[in-house]
């Protein structure tokens, strides 16, 4: 992971990522699967895996995965059936040239050093193999959703995000590498008790390494805006709302 102690993070916010952040919707998963051709006897390395989420499910559909995750916390919870976990990173994948069928990463690559991550891609990807990057972002098209949003933002800093964007620049500097194929938005919902929300907010990776009293503070804030918003209050459910992208490429060479 490139620049900021983002595993820190990860390491601290281990259990509550894994409790309070949502799976992959089942379209999404169907359409990686199919443009990554996914299938009994084909293997896929899922980097930056985190608790393994994507990789769970892309072995449920009959791929052996390797789930690389850097941070310990993490991958001890990334293993399972038909899923390798291996506490390494995406910028140095120790596996030999042309081991794997197809790559992909999970709510993750805005956090690699894009370029050199790129690299190590194509150099594990078979000729031909596919590249798939998706990631859950919160639908601020709703507003109690943005109102949490909001409470994030003033945290970020110069944090890497998603939502920036700037994560495509690796991509302009690897056309001798990968050729764009597919992109793809999925509306998706998580349900989620007003607890599981705060939850939530506090497995962001730069909230999660704030002193105890600052969390807090996120916390009350977040506790706040369930309690006030007429689309909240008094809930003992909610339905968190996040939009899925997901966008495939194509090995060159």
């Amino acid at each position: 992971m490139a620049g900021h102690d983002a595993r820190r993070g990860f390491e601290v916010a281990a259990d509550l990522y894994e409790r309070s952040r949502p799976d992959y919707p089942a379209e999404a998963v169907d359409l990686l699967v199919r443009l990554l051709g996914l299938r009994a006897g084909r293997t896929l390395l899922d980097l930056g895996a985190g608790t393994g989420k994507l990789s769970r499910l892309a072995a449920a559909r009959g791929a052996t995965v390797i789930a690389l995750e850097p941070a310990a916390a993490m991958i001890r919870q990334a293993g399972g059936p038909g899923v390798l976990a291996v506490r390494a990173v995406a910028e140095a994948v120790p596996l030999r040239r042309h081991a794997v069928d197809a790559v992909c990463a999970a709510s993750a690559f805005h956090w690699f050093d894009g370029r050199r991550a790129l690299g190590e891609m194509h150099r594990a990807l078979r000729r031909g193999g596919r590249l798939a990057l998706l990631w859950n972002q919160r639908d601020d098209a709703v507003p109690w959703v943005a109102a949490l949003s909001e409470i994030v933002d003033r945290r970020e800093a110069d944090w890497p995000r998603y939502r920036t964007g700037a994560w495509r620049a690796a991509f302009d500097g690897a056309r001798d590498l990968f050729r764009p194929l597919e992109e793809a938005h999925f509306h998706h919902v998580h349900e989620l008790s007003p607890a599981g929300v705060a939850d939530r907010i506090a497995s962001v990776s730069f909230i999660a390494v704030l002193p105890e009293r600052e969390r807090a503070a996120v916390r009350e804030e977040v506790r706040a805006v369930l309690a006030s918003h007429p689309d909240t209050a008094g809930q003992p459910e909610l339905a968190l709302a996040y939009r899925t992208d997901l966008f495939t490429w194509e090995r060159i060479g």
